[in-house]
């Protein structure tokens, strides 16, 4: 860690720092953990090189005080934030995953669905792998995912890296018609927002906690269809019957889960790897396109 980042975080936590270690530093932001003095442990993000359009740090802090206030104690604690840095707890962990859904996880996941809203979107920005997830406020689903998802993402790789005609076209054609692709009025379910493997965290095969949210109010069945998308052996074959004992899912949603999983899949284009590119095309034939 340099040494003016140091000083000024041990001032924030008017703790000294003796060992940092980088766990990451993707999408132009270091993720240090920390351990202080007094034998704790701390996560510090802040940007390498500041984005001044768009602060996915200050997004995150907002969305992690966001669930301390909705009394979800699944998340990191918020130590100290502003428009540089956010240091938040550590939450203890072995990477060692169940093999099975257990209940605990489930129980989770369903504590976030169902807080409801009468609106679609968020009352700010939040991020996902550091881009902006534009939260606009709907009361039109299908409009909703359009324009603040699918489209967006579609419309990022069109304008730096376009994907091939025949993809293209069939993205367009899904765009005009979203309407008769998915549920037009679903109910507005909170969900954590980026919902993968690496932001859920066990200890002793048991879920200790959450990271990373981007969370907004939107059709719940695009987090299960993400949970099943990049399939972990914790989201095992019986996680649908056992997720609609808890809330129930529409009796066609496995017909229409791949329009959901499109979304995940062009944002593993845009910001990790071209090669999804055959997964969107795959998704695309799923769908009938």
């Amino acid at each position: 860690m340099e040494k003016k980042n140091k000083s000024f975080i041990e001032n924030l936590l008017n703790k000294k720092i003796v060992e940092s270690k980088l766990l990451s530093d993707s999408f132009n932001i270091n993720c240090i953990k920390i351990f202080t003095s007094d034998k704790k442990k701390y996560i510090v993000k802040y940007y390498k090189n500041k984005n001044l359009k768009f602060n996915a740090i200050k997004s995150e802090a907002d969305n992690l005080i966001f669930f301390k206030n909705f009394k979800k104690n699944i998340f990191p604690k918020v130590y100290s934030n502003d428009s540089d840095f956010l240091v938040m707890s550590y939450i203890e962990n072995d990477g060692i995953l169940p093999s099975e859904t257990k209940d605990d996880l489930l129980s989770a996941i369903v504590s976030i669905h169902l807080n409801n809203s009468k609106y679609y979107g968020f009352e700010f920005d939040t991020q996902i792998g550091g881009l902006k997830q534009k939260n606009k406020i709907s009361k039109n689903w299908p409009q909703f995912y359009r324009e603040n998802r699918l489209g967006y993402i579609f419309e990022l790789i069109s304008l730096s890296n376009p994907m091939e005609d025949l993809i293209n076209h069939k993205i367009e054609f899904l765009l005009k018609n979203l309407e008769d692709f998915i549920p037009k009025t679903p109910k507005p379910s909170l969900l954590h927002g980026d919902l993968w493997e690496g932001n859920i965290l066990f200890k002793d095969l048991k879920l200790v906690g959450f990271i990373d949210p981007g969370s907004f109010y939107g059709h719940n069945e695009m987090e299960v269809a993400y949970l099943r998308w990049f399939n972990p052996k914790f989201i095992d074959k019986n996680f649908i019957n056992k997720y609609n004992e808890n809330i129930r899912l529409d009796d066609y949603y496995l017909k229409y889960e791949f329009v959901y999983q499109l979304y995940y899949s062009l944002l593993n284009v845009y910001l990790w790897d071209r090669s999804y590119i055959n997964d969107v095309s795959n998704l695309l034939k799923k769908i009938s396109l």
